[in-house]
């Protein structure tokens, strides 16, 4: 699978009206969006992809990540077949091992040695009847040994909560070939203080998950960055501003070696779909 220009994240299109998901995802296609990506934080993820799908056309519908503590890996491949049969070749599958605090909350001590347990699901995934092709997943990565992992048994990498320092870093790791697609969060306001009600308890919450706060210690920012959300950071990880702004952001991620890049837009409403938004971004993008 070949992906590039920009998308849209959107946690509103996974867990959201799924009628208002199906219209928003049919308008994200016309305005020229390239692929839309939804989380995974538990229930069928399946039957959200399904719903994009049939919304649409051409756009690429994926998962950014399907959780695989969450899912069997013959069931998973056996939706795979199921969507692809139904609607083409469109379902990019994002595979990750979610986050400690979240897996173990529900089952503790589950979650152990993620990158040996990435291999094993990828091995059952590749092992299944018939199984899900590595070009059509790729891998939810941020450091060096998931990133390696990203280029040999997936068709590349799903980088969140990342700057495009980062993107750098990940292209030089994962080499020529493999996709590199990162999000990006974006703010559509000039007004900084703003900007920060909407984000900063938001960037706060993921700050707190142990593989967000490594990555971003190993990019270069201090633990008194992370503890308290500093502007630098804030100014890093999230793109606010006006359109011009956004662009700017998303060039550099592509200048930096990313393919495509998904853009997550946050509002004051975090359940409302942002569309006024996606439009805005759009004809910016157009």
């Amino acid at each position: 699978m070949q992906l590039s220009g920009v998308g849209v994240w959107s946690s509103q299109l996974r867990y959201g009206d799924q009628a208002e998901a199906a219209e928003a995802a049919a308008e994200l296609e016309e305005l020229g969006y390239t692929a839309v990506w939804i989380p995974d934080v538990g229930g069928p993820v399946f039957d959200a992809v399904d719903n994009l799908l049939r919304a649409t056309e051409r756009i690429v519908v994926a998962t950014g990540i399907l959780n695989l503590w969450m899912h069997e890996p013959a069931e998973v491949a056996a939706s795979y077949a199921s969507l692809t049969r139904t609607h083409g070749e469109r379902f990019l599958m994002g595979v990750g091992v979610s986050h400690a605090p979240l897996i173990d909350s529900r089952d503790p001590g589950r979650y152990r040695k993620p990158l040996a347990a990435t291999e094993s699901y990828l091995d059952s995934l590749d092992a299944a009847d018939p199984p899900v092709p590595a070009g059509a997943r790729v891998l939810a990565a941020l450091g060096p040994k998931m990133l390696r992992l990203s280029a040999t048994r997936a068709g590349g990498a799903h980088p969140y909560l990342v700057t495009p320092q980062h993107t750098a870093t990940a292209r030089a790791a994962l080499g020529t070939g493999p996709l590199l697609l990162p999000e990006q969060t974006v703010i559509l306001t000039t007004d900084a203080d703003e900007a920060r009600a909407i984000g900063t308890d938001w960037l706060r919450n993921y700050l707190q998950l142990p593989n967000y706060a490594n990555n971003i210690l190993r990019s270069g920012f201090t633990q008194e960055d992370v503890d308290s959300v500093s502007d630098r950071l804030f100014d890093a990880i999230i793109a606010w501003g006006d359109e011009a702004a956004v662009l700017r952001r998303i060039s550099e991620h592509q200048e930096a070696g990313a393919d495509h890049v998904c853009v997550q837009v946050l509002d004051t409403d975090p359940q409302a779909f942002p569309r006024e938004q996606w439009r805005r971004l759009a004809a910016a993008l157009s």
